[in-house]
């Protein structure tokens, strides 16, 4: 015997569903056309609102977050043209001689108080900080930067309660 394939929407019903597949069929010719019309209308809400929820929120909530986030990169790129320019200015000053970059680095050393110390290595600099707070430790940086071309090459520094510890490894003389 032959018998034609079950089928839902035009597909094939696979055989381990057919059971279950029948009997809701069964039971839905049984139902009063105006009872599937609701059944019909009330599963084509649900699919809309799977739809809106999967589909449409995502979207509406990217474009409630766009103007924060458009706002948070234009930031972040004035951020990074301000440093660009920066960079550019530090570029064009010429190079410091390694002796005027050494008397610069002592004088801003002994800025920072008696308990830190530097030692000099060819084009390098080893300072040893000993509690210096955060503020003088970013001014300190910034004048060895402008005034001595120096650069951090390695930093290790612990933050206590009077300020950071540590040393700093720096490049002398040199253009950022």
């Amino acid at each position: 015997m032959n018998a034609s394939p079950l089928r839902f929407l035009g597909w094939p019903v696979p055989a381990a569903v057919r059971p279950g597949f029948e009997t809701l069929q069964a039971h839905w010719q049984r139902l009063a056309p105006r009872e599937r019309l609701g059944l019909q209308v009330a599963l084509a809400a649900l699919g809309l609102l799977l739809l809106v929820s999967v589909a449409v929120n995502p979207a509406f909530k990217t474009l409630r977050q766009a103007p924060n986030q458009q706002a948070q990169l234009r930031h972040q790129l004035q951020a990074m043209q301000e440093q660009a320019a920066e960079a550019a200015v530090l570029r064009s000053r010429p190079t410091v001689p390694a002796e005027q970059a050494q008397q610069a680095l002592k004088a801003a050393t002994e800025q920072l108080g008696s308990g830190s110390t530097v030692e000099l290595q060819g084009g390098q600099a080893r300072v040893v900080l000993r509690e210096v707070e955060g503020e003088a430790l970013r001014r300190y940086l910034a004048d060895l930067r402008s005034t001595a071309r120096a650069r951090p090459v390695e930093a290790q520094l612990q933050r206590g309660p009077r300020g950071y510890n540590g040393s700093l490894l720096l490049q002398l003389g040199s253009q950022p």
